[in-house]
């Protein structure tokens, strides 16, 4: 069916729930008919027959970030995650690069947008278009069934009508993974759930986008930001955490999984153009600015400080604030006492606003920061 077919409903609010991105709601009767995956015909091997066989390469929707299997796309709310998800799925279905840069193969994309309306995601794809003409190959739709009530088979029916696809958008997971079983604990509910989308997935050769929503609450690892239990990180084949500071351009996704290396990627948002890109260079480059700036910010305030009480200030690690300050007086930023008390360069104190050239700390992600400025040459 094509793209038009799902909007034509209510033009200014959500279609029915009843009606899928397919071909209608699934029916009791139907229900349940999605077998799981076929297993294989053998199920173990000695070691030596193992490393003998030859496997079909993954497929990849993004290459290094989005393979076949279930992505867990997490970030804060009014992130930008919606925005990444519609670039990714634009250049996907048009088969132009990924993010700017990132060539990948064209196909066919579902893109569920569940919580826009019809006249909302139009004037998101005017924005990320720019006048280029919509991709034939994005289906949309602002309604699907949750996945317990039918809507995997409805992802399923249009997976085997589109056998070249992709990519699916499932926008937001919170719409599709139903109420989970009384009785049921979180973690197995949250696994089950996860369990099947990637059923789907699997047995398609498909890679799943599922866009979802961080904790409130900070954490060493990226992974345990992600909301709900460990059970949603535990059954996706990756994680994707997307973080961006509220008014600034820049952004980090953080990416791990089983078929994917774990690295980060420097991104840039331009608001004009609703569109996510690349940036060149390691992801530390551009987060030592935001060290950097604060060190700067906190001596202007504060100056004649060492470098243990700039770091019990602002909560960095006192070995990274001791190297960056060093550096930052070889590159004329600061200045350094025979004592070990550093100071803004030509006296600039007093005053935080005055920002001498330096952009001000975006706070990406401060528990990286132990790992920025030892990672640039000594």
């Amino acid at each position: 069916m094509s793209p038009a077919n799902h909007l034509t409903p209510d033009p200014n609010g959500p279609q029915n729930a009843a009606q899928g991105p397919m071909s209608g709601p699934v029916t009791s009767r139907d229900r349940g008919r999605l077998e799981a995956v076929p297993p294989p015909s053998r199920t173990h091997w000695d070691a030596e027959e193992l490393m003998t066989m030859t496997f079909a390469p993954p497929r990849w929707a993004v290459p290094g970030i989005v393979c076949e299997g279930v992505t867990l796309l997490a970030g804060p709310p009014k992130v930008g995650k919606s925005w990444l998800s519609l670039n990714l799925a634009l250049d996907i279905a048009a088969g132009r690069p990924a993010l700017g840069s990132i060539p990948v193969e064209a196909g066919p994309v579902l893109y569920l947008a569940l919580e826009d309306t019809p006249r909302r995601l139009q004037s998101r794809m005017r924005t990320v278009l720019a006048g280029r003409p919509a991709p034939a190959g994005l289906t949309l739709s602002i309604a699907c069934d949750p996945m317990p009530a039918g809507g995997d088979e409805q992802v399923d029916a249009w997976l085997t009508a589109h056998p070249g696809a992709r990519l699916v958008v499932i926008d937001v997971f919170a719409k599709v993974r139903g109420n989970p079983p009384t009785g049921v604990a979180a973690y197995d509910a949250d696994y089950a759930a996860m369990g099947r989308i990637k059923r789907v997935a699997d047995r398609h050769g498909v890679a799943v986008l599922l866009v979802h929503h961080v904790r409130k609450a900070a954490a060493e690892d990226f992974l345990a930001t992600v909301s709900g239990t460990n059970g949603l990180a535990g059954a996706a084949d990756a994680v994707l955490v997307l973080e961006r500071a509220r008014a600034q351009a820049d952004g980090v996704l953080h990416v791990t999984g089983r078929d994917v290396d774990e690295t980060d990627y420097p991104l840039a948002f331009d608001s004009q153009a609703g569109a996510w890109q690349v940036l060149d260079g390691p992801t530390a480059d551009y987060l030592m600015r935001d060290t950097r700036a604060q060190i700067m910010r906190f001596l202007r305030d504060y100056p004649g400080q060492r470098p243990k009480q700039i770091a019990e200030a602002l909560q960095l690690d006192a070995t990274t604030v001791r190297q960056t300050c060093r550096r930052m007086v070889a590159d004329g930023q600061l200045h350094a006492t025979p004592g070990g008390q550093y100071s803004p360069a030509g006296g600039d104190t007093g005053d935080s606003r005055d920002t001498t050239g330096l952009e001000p700390p975006s706070l990406l992600s401060l528990r990286h920061a132990d790992a920025l400025d030892q990672a640039e040459p000594s």
